[in-house]
């Protein structure tokens, strides 16, 4: 995989975020994990990397999230590319979440900070984070252990996972399907439908489709390979052809959106049953 060397990022912002990240704190995180040990302990062995990913460099880094220096550098990076503030953004996400799930999955977690967060807000919740780059997961783990929070780690496919039908409240994936190709976005949310229970949420945190489409040169930024794809889209579509119900998508700070949808309740099931006899809509299986 070659670099490209055209993006805004490669020729005007990379030296100034140079001096900005803090190198030699990165470097001393970095010394302080022990990768080889901790990739083999996080690494699923039988899994195959899809090539839509092991093609593609991300960010102008060479092998894409398949390094440590990748998982380092990812939190100093997105604190400045989320305005106006990376917390504030993903909170977001957060703050739609309807009632007290006790079962969440977090696609695309990265170096966790949503999964974090989602422990944060629902702590008796079990909390699992999958990726597929098992550097980011353990970024991930450090994070959560500096934290003191007990959060499961899956290396796997967001569009393939390991888990049986209807195990899951929630499942949320942060600044993931801008880089997945559409096709696989949508087998995403086909495997967010089959993951969750009647009733359970799936909420999507990404860029702003709208801004994304009318501004082609934030798409020119970072090396994005399919950052363009996904602004011509749109997540609501791809969350109805999925079988979701009462969808919604919301600004975040223009930059983002957030977006969310319901699995159906059958009309035998006991919750669908008991909000018709008390005149009421049907809430999360939670």
């Amino acid at each position: 995989m070659a670099v490209r060397q055209d993006t805004l990022w490669q020729k005007f912002l990379q030296p100034i975020f140079n001096l900005l990240i803090e190198r030699e704190s990165l470097q001393q995180l970095a010394d302080r994990i022990d990768w080889q040990t901790s990739c083999d302990r996080l690494t699923n062995s039988d899994l195959v990397y899809p090539q839509y990913y092991s093609s593609q460099n991300f960010h102008g880094i060479k092998n894409g999230y398949l390094t440590s220096g990748a998982a380092v550098t990812y939190d100093p990076v997105t604190q400045y590319v989320l305005p106006p503030n990376e917390t504030w953004v993903r909170q977001e996400l957060i703050q739609v979440i309807a009632g007290q799930p006790r079962r969440i999955l977090d696609l695309g977690c990265g170096t966790g900070s949503t999964t974090i967060m989602l422990k944060q807000a629902f702590p008796d919740a079990e909390v699992i984070g999958l990726d597929l780059s098992p550097y980011m997961l353990v970024m991930a783990d450090y994070k959560a252990k500096q934290a003191g929070l007990n959060i499961q780690w899956q290396h796997g496919k967001a569009e393939a996972t390991p888990f049986a039908n209807q195990q899951f409240d929630l499942v949320t994936a942060s600044l993931l399907f801008h880089e997945t190709p559409p096709a696989i976005s949508q087998a995403i949310l086909q495997e967010c439908f089959r993951l969750l229970v009647p009733g359970g949420q799936v909420i999507i945190l990404d860029g702003n489709q709208k801004t994304l489409r009318h501004t082609e040169w934030l798409t020119n930024i970072f090396e994005e390979p399919y950052i363009q794809a996904y602004a011509a889209s749109s997540v609501d579509a791809w969350l109805g052809a999925a079988g979701f119900v009462n969808i919604r998508t919301e600004e975040v700070w223009l930059t983002n959106q957030v977006s969310w949808g319901q699995k159906p309740i059958p009309s035998n099931h006991p919750i669908q049953l008991q909000s018709i006899d008390n005149g009421q809509m049907p809430s999360p299986a939670w």
